[in-house]
């Protein structure tokens, strides 16, 4: 523990600590592509990302990030969704950036849906992999969730944990540790390999298609170079808000 806070510690300089009880779409995330096809609704508490004929949408959190705690309520594309692509991911910039990526694949109506996940460190991926989930993903809204802290990177859906990355630096294996990420969500049309491996094509007389989004829950290291704030301090550790600091990997972490 004590090598995970001295990192945490050398960026208390440029970070404040963040809890965002609940999220606001139009005071949190800017919509980055899709112009009318991205829809903030009920006063920012949904979003709805459309993929039409021709173009998808998508949006990226206004704050970056040096660890957290992300929480997003999502309800895929329901009905025929082949070859639809909804993401939800954390990324950095350039080309050895750090990613965490969530992405969901659609299937005909009635087949389920795939998610795909993968974690890129210093623009280095291939590690895929993928989950068949227990639940219709398009009935109603269900949470998914990133934690990412010096120990480990954890993905979790409706509270449990379905992948673990653990920062194996120490036998030379890279770990997002030293680059800021924003969240990112899209909807998007990947017919070439989403469903079936490209063999099942869009129906597009079925667009346009709805991914929708609500209930993001951020306690996050924010970055800032302007705030000088005490940040991720390890006398922070012992409060129940900011556990996910320092939490190890333990029963409540481990993939079944």
């Amino acid at each position: 523990m004590a090598n995970s806070r001295f990192i945490l510690f050398l960026f208390s300089n440029f970070c404040q600590l963040n809890v965002a009880l609940s999220g606001n779409f139009v005071r949190d995330f800017d919509i980055t592509w899709g112009d009318e096809r991205a829809k903030i609704l009920n006063n920012g508490k949904l979003l709805a990302l459309l993929l039409d004929q021709s173009f998808g949408s998508g949006f990226k959190s206004k704050n970056e990030y040096l660890y957290g705690k992300i929480d997003m309520q999502i309800k895929l594309v329901p009905g025929d969704s082949a070859d639809t692509i909804t993401t939800y991911y954390l990324s950095s910039l350039g080309a050895t950036h750090d990613e965490v990526d969530m992405e969901f694949l659609g299937n005909l109506s009635g087949e389920p849906y795939i998610l795909h996940t993968n974690i890129f460190t210093q623009g280095q991926g291939s590690r895929e992999q993928q989950f068949y989930l227990w639940f219709d993903l398009t009935a109603v809204f269900h949470t998914y969730s990133i934690l990412w802290n010096p120990l480990f990177i954890a993905l979790y859906v409706d509270g449990t944990p379905i992948r673990v990355f653990k920062n194996m630096e120490s036998k030379g294996i890279a770990f997002p540790n030293n680059q800021t990420m924003r969240l990112y969500a899209s909807i998007w049309d990947g017919e070439n390999w989403a469903t079936q491996g490209g063999g099942i094509k869009t129906n597009r007389t079925a667009a346009p298609f709805t991914a929708s989004f609500k209930n993001f829950k951020g306690n996050a290291c924010i970055w800032s170079s302007t705030k000088r704030a005490s940040f991720c301090k390890p006398n922070s550790y012992s409060k129940p808000k900011f556990k996910w600091l320092s939490q190890e990997l333990d029963s409540s972490t481990q993939t079944p």
